[in-house]
């Protein structure tokens, strides 16, 4: 039995698929299979049955999921002590939606670690809401920023809110949208793949059909097509003020836009995190930071994304 089987069971038992489960760790499907099945045939239990929508525990599943997640949880603490003794640089790695990433994540990494003298490394990556959660409770995550993640209380998260935005809809000045809103040609990010983002409960408020949807592959790429003419855009306001400045989109009214939301910063409970978590934690909280979340980027292609973790799984 090793901790990458059992970080493998946590994540199909939290998330509900094996599929799910990959596409958090940034593994194949195959290799979460292989892992899942070490540990079955270890424990002599099928642990995770296939059943309705997601995948049921069974009563061994049910007691170990605890265990195992308590165990996936001290490795990590684990292995971070270790690199600590070796004066190596502590590693945070941050998981937000794909918009935040683009234009939020790399600005805030850069001002903490200066700030930190380098002690402290952070990386960011692409997460779908129902990975959040999961990713930070087994400290595949340090520190989620997006929707509020607190529903699950198992999990053992604390997620506060740090920053209000609207998500409005874009277009060119040039274009003339004509029809309902759910008959335009909408273009969006992978955010709108996520059932539990503010873009797709956006998209659903309104009625608009899958088959209206163009997916980019990041935000800017998007709205571009948006300055062209080919269609409506969602996005956060604030994140399109070099857009807006430059007169190439304008914000158009659709019928209960803009979309108020807001960004919850979301950790292991104070008492469980790292002082080096507990340190980003308060910098978000910062004038500094303040500033970095209020004036975004330019943004970056999808190609600069970094996953969320890079985990080998092996039998």
């Amino acid at each position: 039995m090793t901790l990458t089987q059992l970080n493998a069971f946590v994540l199909v038992a939290r998330l509900g698929s094996v599929k799910a489960a990959a596409n958090a760790l940034g593994v194949s499907e195959p290799a979460v299979s292989q892992a899942l099945s070490a540990l079955r045939k270890y424990l002599d239990d099928p642990l995770l049955t296939r059943g309705g929508p997601g995948m049921t525990l069974t009563p061994g599943g049910t007691r170990l999921l605890t265990i195992a997640a308590q165990m996936v949880s001290l490795g990590a603490e684990a292995e971070s002590a270790v690199r600590s003794a070796k004066g190596a640089a502590q590693q945070l790695r941050l998981v937000a939606p794909s918009a935040i990433v683009e234009f939020i994540t790399g600005p805030l990494a850069d001002a903490f670690t200066a700030r930190s003298l380098s002690s402290i490394e952070v990386s960011a990556g692409v997460s779908t809401t129902a990975e959040m959660g999961p990713l930070v409770s087994q400290r595949l995550a340090d520190l989620a920023i997006g929707p509020y993640l607190g529903e699950d209380r198992s999990l053992g998260l604390a997620s506060e809110p740090i920053f209000r935005c609207q998500l409005v809809v874009l277009t060119s000045p040039k274009s003339r949208m004509s029809g309902s809103p759910d008959q335009w040609p909408w273009l969006v990010d992978s955010a709108a793949t996520d059932p539990g983002s503010d873009v797709s409960r956006m998209l659903r408020s309104i009625g608009v059909p899958e088959e209206r949807l163009s997916v980019f592959p990041n935000q800017t790429a998007a709205w571009e097509a948006a300055v062209r003419g080919a269609g409506a855009a969602p996005g956060i306001l604030h994140l399109a003020v070099h857009q807006l400045r430059r007169r190439e989109l304008q914000v158009i009214d659709v019928p209960g836009r803009p979309f108020e939301t807001c960004w919850y910063a979301t950790t292991l409970a104070p008492e469980r995190r790292s002082p080096a978590v507990g340190s980003l934690r308060h910098f978000l909280g910062t004038p500094e930071a303040m500033k970095l979340l209020r004036t975004p980027g330019a943004g970056m292609p999808a190609s600069r994304f970094r996953p969320p973790v890079y985990v080998t799984i092996w039998s």
